[in-house]
């Protein structure tokens, strides 16, 4: 796969799985941008990936912020290849003991965020009629996962906007799809107790956790020109626990 020449918005990227993403699409040649709410930050990773990578602060829940992010990006590079709707959080709690505020955070960060991006880059690749938009969802999108109704409820809709944004964006040459990791190695996990992590792990067919890398290594497939006949999809990286 070959990106040289491609500018690549990553949201939520500073750390974790965004990250590696990021890394994976700078080693494939293409133009990086880091995306997260702390412009040191961004502009740390930025500089450690090297090559012609920018960090440009945004806040995926305003609309002000990802209108400035996107109008940066094209001052900069001039075109927009590809995006990674990447930025989510979690606030795990069981149903009957959700703050409202918990609910409405994670739905604003994990899917208005989505939309928000979404609906501003496909203007600019409508016109050049051309892009490639990978939506990070989740497994839990798909299963469902008792105390995670908020998470599991945007990542749920995160693949309901993937397919209704690839039907309505198809004709004007742009992809959407969707990438749901499983049980994935990262801190969020780490912090699992030992208990939760062996019933992940037991029902996972390749018997093992999968890694940031397997997740980027999906997700730069689908921005890639060997999946221009790839829209509307959601391909689970889970190393099979969905059908275990």
């Amino acid at each position: 796969m070959e990106f040289s020449g491609k500018t690549v918005v990553v949201t939520g990227s500073a750390r974790g799985i965004g990250r590696v993403i990021a890394e994976k699409f700078a080693s494939l040649g293409a133009s990086v941008v880091i995306s997260d709410l702390d412009q040191q930050t961004v502009e740390a990773v930025a500089r450690e990936l090297g090559g012609s990578a920018a960090g440009f602060k945004a806040d995926v829940t305003s609309r002000e912020d990802v209108e400035a992010l996107f109008d940066k990006v094209l001052e900069k590079f001039g075109r927009i290849d590809v995006v990674i709707n990447n930025a989510g959080i979690t606030r795990d709690t069981l149903m009957i003991r959700m703050d409202e505020k918990d609910w409405d955070m994670v739905l604003d960060i994990n899917l208005k965020g989505a939309f928000l991006v979404t609906k501003t880059v496909a203007r600019i690749m409508m016109k050049q009629r051309s892009g490639r938009i990978v939506n990070i969802s989740s497994i839990v999108g798909i299963t469902g996962n008792a105390g995670q109704v908020n998470y599991s409820a945007s990542k749920a809709g995160l693949i309901g906007l993937t397919r209704s944004a690839a039907k309505e964006l198809a004709p004007r040459g742009i992809t959407v799809n969707a990438v749901a990791p499983g049980y994935i190695a990262t801190d969020m996990t780490a912090a699992l107790s030992d208990e939760a992590k062996e019933g992940f792990l037991g029902r996972v067919l390749i018997k093992r956790p999968g890694t940031p890398e397997d997740v980027a290594s999906a997700v730069s497939f689908l921005a890639s020109d060997e999946a221009s006949y790839i829209t509307g999809q959601v391909l689970s990286v889970d190393g099979g626990l969905t059908i275990a």
